[in-house]
């Protein structure tokens, strides 16, 4: 493994920008922060929103498991589409550019969320409702997956070295506050609409109304790119390859492997917080619709404020040690209060005690994320690595349904959960232990990338 860049280098590199390139900087790092945010905002949608309104995509009488099936492949279909997004338009970014391939991608998955607030209903087209709704998000996927691929390593290549995992873990951040404004949002709605019966307004028309502000951010973000933000400098790209996934795949399978092992484990622990957490809150500890967004909020919103805590840690002590460190965290702490929470008699009170500890012990990997994996891969295929490496591991744990029912007559459906989280934190450990330590590399220097360690 090559050795990190002496001190005695020049200070004048461009991986680390001065003078008038710090206004770049800021551009570029606040660009990936609201393009994070609004990319968290867009896929959550579906979870939180649609949840007191699902009687208006679905037909009457079906069974409790159909219900959570069909809930569960409007979320796993955006999730699916996300690596497809990853391979296409890190692919532009590696070989095009960063920001005119980010543009393609917001314009994309705005338009998507802005035609999925306008879906008739169930009465009105039959089972084509939940069909097309699902067809949309799967395109919102692909989308989504290449605004995140583009924006956040052009955001890491601007930032300077000493600061990627305060830059990174600002950016993420902005995931669990995402969920958390959207579980605000919808409470809003809740309070002020009738939400019972297929014929209430929150069921026929306020649910469009989160989705109209998610479209509405996607405007607001491809103004932003297209006016304030810059392409990094050609020392910071690398030299351009015909096609970089071949590379990727061929000269850096064992940095693809790695991170593969790494971020299954990270989104088997998102999926469990994100997407079962609400339901089992709601049919197993029997909360109400408002208290189990109220707590999802206090979830989140603990994640939220963790997470640039992580990312500072990540950077004293290396993104290596801290994901060891994580992963056991969320096998103890995080698998062990989710099990406390449902076998506790607490009802709404102990959902928020331990909401929190829920919060920052599960999903907390997602706070140096983004600088770790774009230190992982070399200039050249930065953004192909990046994308393809974070989203390639949606796949199977997006079917984490399937998964929770094979439990049945071995573990408790309320437990099973703390089962798949405690197997998150194996997996968030091991593919920390995996890796080499990055957070001394120089991006544009493909000499110091450790991707074949």
């Amino acid at each position: 493994m090559s050795t990190p860049p002496s001190a005695a280098e020049p200070a004048a590199r461009p991986a680390t920008p001065h003078g008038p390139d710090a206004a770049k900087v800021r551009a570029a790092v606040r660009g990936g922060t609201l393009a994070y945010f609004v990319d968290q905002f867009d896929i959550y949608l579906p979870i939180v929103v649609l949840a007191p309104a699902t009687a208006y995509f679905q037909a009457a009488g079906l069974s409790a498991s159909t219900t959570a099936v069909l809930a569960s492949l409007v979320f796993a279909s955006t999730l699916i589409g996300r690596p497809l997004g990853a391979v296409i338009f890190g692919h532009f970014a590696d070989t095009v550019g960063r920001k005119r391939t980010t543009l393609v991608a917001v314009g994309g998955f705005g338009a998507i969320t802005l035609l999925t607030a306008c879906l008739p209903g169930h009465e009105t087209i039959g089972m084509w409702s939940v069909g097309l709704l699902i067809a949309l998000r799967f395109v919102d996927g692909i989308f989504l997956g290449g605004e995140y691929t583009t924006a956040v390593p052009l955001a890491m290549e601007w930032s300077p070295k000493h600061k990627r995992g305060l830059y990174a873990s600002i950016i993420t951040s902005t995931s669990p506050a995402a969920y958390a404004m959207i579980a605000a949002l919808t409470l809003l709605m809740l309070q002020l609409l009738p939400s019972a019966g297929l014929h209430s307004a929150y069921v026929q028309w306020g649910w469009r109304v989160p989705f109209l502000v998610g479209a509405l951010l996607a405007a607001v973000l491809f103004r932003y790119y297209r006016k304030q933000v810059h392409e990094p400098p050609a020392e910071l790209t690398g030299e351009k390859h015909k096609l970089p996934l071949v590379r990727l795949v061929k000269k850096y399978p064992r940095a693809l492997s790695q991170v593969f092992v790494l971020m299954t484990g990270t989104w088997l622990a998102t999926n469990m917080e994100a997407a079962v957490t609400p339901a089992q809150l709601k049919a197993h500890l029997l909360l109400s619709s408002k208290e189990v967004t109220l707590t999802m909020l206090v979830i989140n919103a603990s994640a939220a404020l963790s997470y640039p805590l992580f990312g500072l840690l990540s950077q004293r002590i290396g993104r290596r040690r801290f994901y060891i460190g994580y992963g056991i965290a969320v096998l103890v702490v995080g698998s062990g209060s989710y099990s406390l929470l449902m076998t506790s008699n607490g009802g709404f009170g102990a959902a928020l005690g331990f909401g929190v500890l829920i919060g920052v012990f599960t999903v907390g990997t997602f706070g140096p994320i983004a600088a770790y994996l774009t230190e992982r891969f070399p200039a050249s295929i930065r953004s192909t690595g990046y994308g393809v490496g974070y989203s390639l591991a949606l796949i199977a744990p997006a079917f984490y349904q399937f998964y929770l029912q094979r439990f049945d007559g071995v573990v408790p459906a309320h437990l099973a959960p703390a089962v798949l989280l405690a197997l998150a934190g194996v997996l968030i450990s091991l593919g920390g232990f995996l890796g080499p330590e990055t957070k001394d590399v120089d991006m544009a220097d493909d000499s110091t990338i450790p991707a074949l360690s």
